[in-house]
């Protein structure tokens, strides 16, 4: 079979392919022919090292000055530091062989990690800013431990609160970024578990309402106690104004103080020195106002309200009573505040009323208490000057005039009269450590009735507070009054309180409270003289800021050197204080 004329065509060319390099090999085999000689350049690693420099094919031309160390490009040192790099000298890129690429971890952070192991650069920090601390990284020492020592097997200590296992605070809200100026601390909470109130416009209001239980040896404090439990409910507001300019204070308290049980009538075929139901109201409130017209002068106003009965055991509280009678005392006063300088003075007029309702006695009949209401008019007056900061010296001088609405009184006695007090004293500030006010003078009253002689004495004011520590702190009180009595032949009772209290909290949410109350009331005219004592106690315990639970206990001791008018009394209460 003949092969195709295409099969012959390639096979004639697959021929010349070969023919052509044996041709070519032939010729040259007539020259004279060289091995290759061994030299140490073939075992050279490096590179270019297998050739000679001066038959490199890329050597330079003729011409070109060229150093021992050119035969090829030097790659750069990545251990170098480029910014001494930047220092040197430019030199000229003519002549010189181009280098492309980029050396290994040309690109890496100088703030992450870094292969070549080069020395990390430092962040620049900002003036004033704290050199940051290096972080804990795994493996890294524990922080030493000291071992409690106590009896039995060796305890290793908890870590303190300041290095336990916190929840992650946001570094904006530690203040913790580098540049962030300083936090401004927060003002320390002196009281974390006192009421919150709840704000109604600009006024700022707070509630309170206080529920106890317990008993009370002697609730009328007869000279042979009878006793009945007791119940107590106690509310209490506070408002107050938050204003720029001008003020507005309202603070509203009271208590019912309910017992179960009903005194005797009469005792030993006598009616009885107390009512037959020993429940007592009171109440004591007052709302202020101040209105700045200038810098230097304001007009001051008050409204006050006093709701209350006698004391148990007073001579004034009628026999054979079914119950207490209440009186209200209210009144206003509106003055106004001018300072000069260091100097100041305030002024103001009064103007108050005391009511009784009338006395419900066992049999069922009633007896009026007109001649024991009056209207009291008057005036006060005080001048200080700021000697230095934290003390503050004053002068206070008040005059009144007391009318009553019946002219005589049940025993036929005039008690309309005018009277007054002058005292001097300071108000002082040390430190926040000793605060408060203290003030001596002299007080006086004349009545119509001749029969009825001076009432004088010399009277004590001053309210001190004292912190002792961060958790101790002593009150001390004292106040002088007046009191109108019905007592024939008595002009009035001079009434001398003198209060202390201690204040510890063995934790914030456990306080205790001791106070001690010293008294006199001196009924001249009729060489009677009251001294009492009370001792009391409080344990509170504050669940949180809206519940309180508190625990009291009180003993009373009324001494008179009249016989059968002294008593002691006991009261234990137990309640809780819901408050917002």
């Amino acid at each position: 079979m003949g092969s195709s004329p295409g099969r012959s065509r390639s096979k004639r060319a697959q021929f010349l392919r070969a023919a052509l390099p044996c041709l070519t090999l032939t010729a040259l085999g007539s020259g004279p022919a060289a091995a290759q000689s061994l030299t140490p350049d073939l075992f050279n690693p490096n590179r270019g090292g297998f050739a000679s420099p001066d038959t490199l094919p890329t050597r330079r031309t003729a011409g070109v000055p060229q150093a021992p160390s050119d035969a090829l490009p030097a790659l750069p040192d990545p251990n170098a530091d480029p910014r001494k790099a930047r220092e040197r000298p430019a030199t000229s890129r003519v002549g010189q062989v181009p280098t492309y690429g980029l050396p290994a971890a040309t690109g890496a952070n100088s703030s992450g990690y870094d292969s070549l192991n080069r020395k990390r650069q430092q962040p620049k920090l900002y003036p004033g800013q704290p050199k940051p601390k290096r972080p804990v990284g795994p493996g890294s020492p524990q922080p030493p431990v000291t071992p409690v020592t106590t009896l039995g097997p060796p305890r290793i200590a908890p870590p303190p609160s300041e290095t336990a296992h916190k929840t992650p605070v946001a570094p904006a809200m530690a203040g913790s970024v580098p540049g962030q100026p300083l936090r401004r601390r927060l003002k320390l909470d002196e009281d974390p578990f006192g009421a919150v109130g709840d704000y109604a416009g600009s006024f700022l209001i707070k509630g309170a309402l206080e529920l106890s239980t317990g008993y009370d040896t002697n609730p009328t404090r007869l000279n042979k106690p009878v006793g009945s439990p007791v119940y107590v409910v106690a509310p209490d507001l506070l408002v107050v104004s938050d204003w720029e300019r001008h003020a507005l204070v309202a603070d509203l308290r009271g208590s019912f103080s309910g017992y179960t049980n009903d005194m005797p009538a009469t005792i030993n075929g006598f009616a009885s020195p107390s009512p037959v139901e020993a429940n007592r109201p009171d109440f004591t409130g007052h709302v202020d106002g101040r209105l700045d017209v200038t810098r230097d002068f304001k007009l001051t106003s008050q409204l006050r309200l006093r709701l209350a009965t006698d004391n148990p055991g007073s001579p004034n509280v009628q026999a054979g009573l079914q119950k207490y009678p209440v009186y209200a005392a209210y009144g206003t006063t509106i003055g106004f505040d001018q300072t000069f300088n260091r100097f100041q003075v305030a002024a103001g007029a009064t103007v108050d009323r005391t009511a009784y309702t009338d006395s419900k006695l066992t049999d069922g009949s009633t007896f009026s208490n007109n001649d024991r209401d009056f209207n009291q008019y008057g005036g006060v007056g005080r001048f200080s000057y700021d000697l230095k900061p934290g003390l503050k010296p004053f002068v206070e001088i008040q005059g009144d005039t007391r009318v009553h609405d019946l002219a005589a009184d049940r025993n036929g006695y005039f008690r309309d009269s005018n009277g007054g007090y002058a005292k001097v004293g300071s108000s002082f500030e040390f430190s926040r450590i000793l605060t408060g006010e203290i003030s001596l003078g002299y007080s006086a009253r004349s009545y119509t009735d001749p029969r009825l002689s001076q009432l004088s004495g010399f009277l004590t004011t001053g309210s001190l507070i004292w912190n002792a520590s961060g958790l101790t702190t002593v009150k001390f009180f004292t106040d002088t009054q007046i009191a109108e009595t019905t007592i024939p032949g008595s002009s009035g009772v001079l009434v001398r309180t003198y209060s202390a209290e201690v204040d510890h909290d063995f934790r914030r949410w456990l306080t205790a409270v001791g106070k001690f109350t010293y008294g006199t009331l001196d009924y001249q005219g009729q060489n009677r003289n009251d001294k009492t004592y009370s001792f009391e106690s409080n344990l509170i315990y504050k669940l949180n800021r809206n519940i309180w639970i508190k625990g009291t206990l009180r003993h009373d001791i009324l001494d008179s050197n009249q016989a059968g008018s002294s008593s002691q009394g006991t009261v234990v209460m137990l309640g809780v204080r819901l408050q917002n």
